[in-house]
């Protein structure tokens, strides 16, 4: 059980392999408190023009260091032009509002938010930051953190792509975001980590969340999205055991849109991504899409006006 409670949100990658070489470590004091982030900066990267910025936040117990490489941003941002930023969480882990006093970042009451608009302000001095898209991307205890920047920030925040994770009951109470903010998520209905239907984490002292779907009930209502309409994906993997459908809600303020890609019978996991621990600790992985790709594609239709 003491590898269980380190498994948990881990979320992708905890090896080290396939890091990005380019990814420089940096460090920033933000109040008394001195962080790391990975910078991956694309030799394409000019100040003759702006550049989007994309926050990838790791799970808990993983690293900024490993998500450079494992989780496929550090390549695309080569490939599509875009800064990658890998922050590294305080004792491994996000303040993304739950108020466990279990997870370090949150007994501490770290303050990530400020964390991250210290990032932007410091790197907006360095490269020609597009202020209209900055993005955020994470897994788990990152993805939970994407959601609280995007409720707190949302003049700062095009959009956000959180996977496998949820919305603390602290942040879903005070959901109030000033600004529409584009939303894609990825979850699995097996989760057995982060329940889909919401409640009780499934890892002792993590807390008590909001379901996914009430989630997407309350950005479609703040973005001011139409009905949504659903649609099952090919299934590419037959073996992978999931099924994916993808419901999108379009029409949204200042043209943002919430898209839910539902993965039937898919556990704690990236989307195309690797079986990073058991199935039996975090369910399946489904194959049927590449996670990356669809969540860049996302960010890229959907700016701030």
């Amino acid at each position: 059980m003491k590898w269980l409670m380190v498994a948990p949100l881990l979320a992708t990658c905890a090896a080290r392999q396939g890091a990005e070489e380019h990814a420089k470590s940096r460090t920033i004091t933000v109040g008394d408190v001195e962080r790391t982030f990975w910078l991956h900066v694309p030799e394409k990267v000019t100040k003759k023009k702006a550049v989007p910025l994309l926050f990838c936040f790791h799970g808990g117990q993983g690293s900024g260091e490993a998500m450079t490489g494992g989780s496929g941003f550090g390549a695309l941002s080569d490939k599509e032009g875009f800064i990658a930023v890998f922050p590294e969480g305080v004792g491994k882990s996000w303040n993304d509002g739950r108020g466990e006093p279990a997870i370090e970042s949150q007994k501490k009451n770290i303050d990530d938010v400020a964390f991250v608009m210290a990032m932007i302000e410091a790197l907006s001095k360095e490269y020609r930051i597009d202020p209209k898209r900055i993005y955020a991307t994470g897994i788990s205890n990152g993805g939970f953190l994407c959601h609280r920047l995007a409720a707190e920030r949302s003049e700062t925040f095009a959009a956000i792509a959180p996977v496998a994770a949820g919305m603390g009951i602290p942040i879903g109470s005070t959901f109030e975001p000033k600004e529409p903010v584009s939303v894609v998520l990825m979850n699995g209905t097996d989760d057995p980590l982060v329940p889909y239907k919401g409640g009780r984490m499934g890892v002792k002292d993590r807390g008590e969340i909001i379901g996914v779907d009430e989630i997407v009930k309350k950005w479609v209502a703040k973005n001011g999205c139409e009905k949504g309409g659903a649609e099952t994906l090919p299934d590419a993997d037959p073996k992978d055991g999931c099924r994916i459908e993808r419901t999108v809600y379009p029409g949204g303020k200042n043209g943002t849109e919430v898209v839910l890609y539902k993965v039937e019978g898919g556990g704690h996991t990236w989307p195309g991504g690797s079986q990073y621990l058991p199935e039996r600790i975090i369910g399946k992985v489904c194959k049927d899409i590449v996670s990356p790709k669809v969540i860049w594609e996302f960010f890229v239709k959907h700016p701030k006006p």
